[in-house]
């Protein structure tokens, strides 16, 4: 088997095309749903596998092999265009690609402790040749941290395509989506555009812009978190840009300034979700130092996310520990949750917050007899096994619980 940096060099450059997620509960066999393969766009197919995109016959095939490197695995895939809709012309019909063929249980790309999984599905481009594909399925968070230090951070539910494998392009805003929060350089503080402004304020200018007070918490995290990341994405283009155009006088002045770049994303995503929790629970009238503690020490050396109703309420022996909660928040989660077992040990019974798509039920009891539960965003509670969902905590009902606090 091939070490991880060994295979990101082999199968990156011009020759490949990266497809880059995290495995959903859709995308294994989690959810026991009917796809039964990671999705990939269909526009990605047809660029990759010549002769797939045909409308001449009903239901074109391509079969091509795919490695998944990652776990010694080889399968022949089969690639099939449902295109009724557009070969038939029919109104109600099918426009869509399927993969099948990827051996069930026995795929790592299936297993349900694959979830959550960052993937990187390397298309080989090599033209006159059978298509091929060499996939990686991350096993640990050592390997996801090797991937994002060298493509930035990939989020639950977002997926993107790299055409020149694994390469930091010359653009590294080719696949900015302008919507109604990017800002115009006019738009932003003038402090902003001199140095890069914090996630706080980035948060706030967000909560500003669409405040979606009406909404329950759960929707109003989803809206107000994308809102953020197109005004990070937006200062980072106006400040980043124009230095990317004057052009480098070698090649280690343009890698150095894609790896400033690319951490900054890094470290954005890092925190952007536990500084919307905190945003968010001030809007919900929960007073800071009063009814939770944001970043506040524990144990020596301990710095859980949240802590409700205070660090004071915790540290103060008296304070009956059936009333302390602690809040952990992480994007991802899949081997990652484990480490919230050692912060605030008077809390026996401690919460996580997640955008992760899914978990498998064998992770779930885990967590179970670890004695955690999984606070998810609602639009999130459907990506999880039917098995799970009644189990799973909304963000709403979490915040209601830490008025109960009060009482």
């Amino acid at each position: 088997m091939m070490e991880l940096g060994d295979w990101l060099n082999e199968y990156s450059g011009e020759r490949y095309t990266w497809y880059v997620k995290r495995l959903s509960g859709n995308d294994t066999l989690a959810n026991k749903a009917h796809q039964a393969g990671p999705y990939i766009p269909k526009e990605l197919l047809f660029d990759v596998i010549p002769g797939l995109e045909r409308i001449d016959v009903e239901n074109p095939d391509r079969w091509f092999d795919v490695y998944i490197d990652s776990h010694a695995d080889y399968r022949q895939i089969r690639s099939v265009y449902y295109n009724s809709k557009r070969h038939r012309r029919q109104k109600n019909g099918r426009d869509e690609t399927r993969l099948t063929n990827w051996g069930g249980n026995e795929s790592a790309l299936l297993d349900p402790e694959s979830t959550g999984a960052l993937t990187i599905f390397a298309f080989d481009r090599q033209p006159g040749e059978t298509p091929q594909c060499h996939v990686w399925v991350c096993r640990h968070e050592t390997e996801e941290d090797l991937i994002e230090d060298r493509i930035g951070p990939v989020e639950p539910g977002k997926s993107f395509i790299q055409p020149i494998g694994g390469t930091i392009q010359p653009d590294l805003f080719t696949a900015t989506v302008r919507a109604n929060c990017w800002l115009t350089p006019a738009e932003m503080p003038a402090t902003w555009l001199a140095k890069f402004p914090s996630g706080a304020e980035i948060i706030a200018k967000a909560a500003e812009l669409q405040s979606h007070g009406g909404l329950m918490p759960d929707l109003r995290l989803m809206k107000r978190r994308a809102c953020e990341y197109e005004i990070f994405r937006s200062v980072e283009e106006a400040i980043e840009l124009p230095l990317i155009k004057e052009g480098f006088t070698d090649i280690d002045g343009f890698i150095a300034r894609a790896q400033t770049i690319l951490q900054r994303r890094k470290s954005r995503a890092g925190r952007s979700l536990e500084l919307h929790a905190r945003e968010i629970f001030m809007e919900e009238k929960l007073v800071e130092g009063t009814d939770f503690s944001h970043q506040p020490e524990s144990e020596p050396g301990k710095s859980p996310d949240f802590l409700f109703p205070s660090e004071a309420a915790y540290k103060d022996g008296s304070f009956p520990k059936e009333r302390l909660r602690m809040l952990a928040v992480k994007t991802t989660m899949k081997d990652r949750w484990r480490q919230i077992l050692n912060e605030a040990h008077r809390v026996e019974h401690k919460h996580l917050l997640t955008l992760q798509e899914g978990l498998s039920e064998a992770q779930f009891r885990e967590m179970i007899e670890a004695k955690v539960t999984l606070v998810v965003p609602k639009p999130i509670v459907e990506k999880f096994p039917e098995s799970v969902q009644p189990h799973l905590q909304t963000l709403e009902s979490f915040i209601g619980d830490m008025r109960l606090l009060r009482l």
